[in-house]
């Protein structure tokens, strides 16, 4: 049995018992409060104050970098986003990255109603967590302030998998509005936009997600035309009247300069759906072969500076 403790998190997820052990309650609503924790042994999870977590993620020996991980719609913490981030960090360490550390972000899923009613209270969940994720970006730096004397340097990469691609899109804009009152600062070396069920145009200059640009230096925008899970999102927004095409079924729409110097679009056709069935988490390696979307991840955060922008590659 995969080992799921000792996984440092940040939820906006219900939470009961005491700070020494917490259990998730079974609840999809978002709570009021934002909890800094890492799991323990049968499923416990103990809270941490947001400070305490970042000096002790700075001290941990054996880490240098970290990938934070926004996981994506219909997930549930023990079931697939502790297994998941146990999955990458054993990845990580096989193809030679064992000093970057995965750090999941858990938002808030249903998994009980249908997948189209689930989608929509999903929807409504990333939408609303973003402004979470805001507010432990905006933690974190003022604890980097408040310790601008000896500040935690390390690395940090971001992957947004699917609906986590909409938690981060909400995030940054809303940083720079209400707690940056400007813009946001450079947070990430590499941001790997996985199969995000964001809108295509969204990275362009004027929109929500030149956000994202502006706080990373590498972006990368995996999509896969066959992945059945695009064309549903795209079908559930024209219900609600959002017509557009999604990132990770088409990569951005238009390339504007900033795009040109940021961005590269690659397409997993080849193999996504020999890695799962419906060819939208292929980011996992199976049994039969690795994912090359991951090891495309790997060699970037090996050496961001061999990261070439305006391509349009084929993995």
């Amino acid at each position: 049995m995969t080992d799921l403790s000792n996984i440092y998190f940040i939820t906006n997820r219900v939470l009961s018992g005491s700070d020494e052990n917490k259990k998730f309650k079974k609840s999809n609503l978002c709570s009021p409060d934002l909890s800094f924790c890492k799991t323990g042994p049968d499923r416990s999870i103990e809270l941490l104050k947001s400070g305490a977590m970042f000096k002790e993620l700075k001290d941990e020996h054996g880490y240098d970098e970290f990938l934070i991980y926004i996981h994506g719609f219909n997930n549930q913490p023990w079931e697939d986003i502790f297994p998941n981030t146990a999955r990458m960090q054993k990845q990580l360490n096989e193809a030679g990255c064992s000093k970057v550390k995965v750090l999941p972000l858990v938002w808030p899923c249903d998994n009980d109603f249908g997948v189209l009613k689930d989608y929509w209270d999903d929807q409504e969940s990333a939408e609303f967590s973003g402004k979470f994720f805001a507010r432990a970006i905006g933690k974190l730096m003022e604890w980097q302030m408040v310790n601008r004397e000896d500040p935690c340097r390390k690395r940090i990469h971001i992957m947004a998998h699917s609906m986590g691609g909409r938690v981060m899109l909400k995030s940054l804009p809303f940083f720079a509005k209400n707690i940056a009152r400007a813009d946001v600062p450079f947070l990430f070396t590499n941001t790997f936009l996985m199969a995000s069920d964001i809108p295509n145009e969204c990275l362009g200059k004027g929109e929500e997600g030149h956000y994202i640009c502006s706080a990373s230096r590498n972006i990368v925008c995996y999509y896969a035309n066959d992945d059945i899970a695009m064309p549903a999102s795209k079908a559930a927004n024209v219900k609600n009247l959002v017509f557009s095409r999604r990132m990770g079924h088409t990569g951005p729409e238009e390339w504007d300069e900033v795009l040109k110097k940021k961005v590269i679009a690659a397409n997993c056709d080849s193999f996504n759906n020999k890695l799962d069935l419906k060819g939208h988490t292929y980011f996992m390696d199976s049994d039969e072969m690795q994912s090359p979307a991951f090891q495309h991840m790997i060699s970037l955060i090996k050496n961001p500076g061999s990261f070439k922008a305006n391509q349009q590659l084929i993995l």
